[in-house]
């Protein structure tokens, strides 16, 4: 009777254990896909510039190989962490926070500026190494102290987490610090904290940042704001990025004008880079556009699924901030393009020109592919 028990219980712990062998394949074939199409849509919006560019050599093809030699190194990287099992990434998710706010650190002294701002560190962005970083030990952190759950004290030590890098990049990139605190608060609000106390920090949150980033450029910001509410104020200045954009996204009607047949991308700069969608919207038309809404609309959803039936809460929680970086980034690069909300730089995930971020998210796919072969429940 005894091992009869005994074995009942071993069978029950079995099933569980319930490990799924497989991975969520739609997840991995809209990520190719965006990839590839990302691919075409930089070589139509950056070929005529390239060619015509003594300093990309009069190469047409100069963005496609760069952005094809980080979209491989990307794939590896997807390739090894969606077989390198998530709940070992636990040991290193402090010294990659550290190192994280140290190569943001390493920006004031060793920053390349570009475009006016001090966003590189040699031949990467540590702003993107650290939104993972963050996003891995804030999940950590949060397994490891669960009783901080239940009281106000534990809220804000979480929330620490999140606003010391936060603070960090703001000096040099407040869109970024503000996509990295929707990413910790879409965290914080998955673990269950309640909700009245996003209510007790929040007022006094925005009016610390709006004291530390606005006001030392008050007159700026403030110009951002009249800016996109009205561009045509400023037509050959700061409006004429967003007056472009929304001319191409206009032009381009139902189907577009046909791939490779972009006007504005001969007036939009970089047009390959932040602004890509005007370009995809001008080409393919409103069709088109509203496919890429709704490859990243089933990239999101898959990802809220994966977390939700993830087996452990830290891959809960690591699979919900890597969701909510993908739908808060793809939802402001739209916006900007769109014109709906201010004008900041968020490249749109997986098209726009950009190793670092290309090969960084693709990675992150590959830690959300790990976490889907885990599910809760008996199969």
């Amino acid at each position: 009777m005894a091992e009869a028990s005994v074995a009942k219980k071993r069978k029950t712990a079995v099933k569980k254990k319930s490990i799924r062998t497989s991975y969520d394949y739609m997840v991995l074939f809209v990520v190719i896909l965006l990839v590839l199409f990302g691919i075409v849509m930089i070589f139509s919006s950056s070929y005529y510039k390239a060619m015509t560019t003594e300093d990309f050599y009069n190469d047409m093809f100069y963005f496609v190989k760069k952005q094809g030699r980080s979209a491989l190194l990307g794939f590896a990287g997807m390739l090894f962490m969606a077989n390198f099992p998530y709940r070992n990434l636990r040991r290193f998710t402090l010294l990659g926070y550290i190192v994280g706010c140290i190569l943001l650190l390493l920006l004031i002294p060793f920053g390349q500026v570009i475009n006016g701002q001090k966003r590189w560190l040699w031949f990467f962005q540590p702003s993107e190494v650290v939104k993972i970083t963050t996003t891995l030990f804030l999940a950590h952190f949060i397994c490891l102290h669960k009783d901080y759950l239940k009281d106000f004290t534990g809220f804000v030590k979480c929330l620490a987490v999140v606003a010391i890098p936060c603070a960090m990049i703001a000096i040099t990139n407040f869109s970024t610090a503000l996509l990295l605190a929707l990413i910790g608060g879409a965290m914080l609000f998955a673990a269950g904290f309640d909700m009245k106390y996003f209510a007790y920090v929040s007022g006094p949150v925005v009016g610390a940042g709006a004291i530390a980033i606005l006001l030392p450029g008050l007159r700026y910001r403030l110009g951002r704001i009249q800016i996109w509410l009205d561009p045509f104020s400023d037509p050959l200045g700061d409006g004429y990025q967003i007056i472009q954009g929304l001319f191409a996204v206009a032009s381009g009607g139902l189907f577009g004008l046909g791939l490779g047949q972009s006007r504005q991308k001969t007036f939009l700069p970089e047009a390959y880079n932040d602004i890509i969608f005007a370009i995809i919207a001008e080409e393919l038309g409103m069709l088109g556009a509203a496919l890429i809404i709704l490859l990243f609309a089933i990239l999101v959803w898959r990802g809220i699924k994966i977390a939700m039936n993830a087996q452990d809460e830290f891959g809960s929680l690591v699979a919900t901030g890597i969701t909510a970086q993908i739908a808060f980034q793809s939802i402001i690069n739209i916006g900007v393009t769109t014109n709906t909300i201010p004008n900041t730089g968020q490249p749109l995930p997986f098209v726009s020109y950009g190793g670092t971020s290309l090969a960084i998210a693709m990675a992150m796919m590959g830690i959300l592919l790990n976490i889907s072969r885990y599910q809760k429940g008996i199969e």
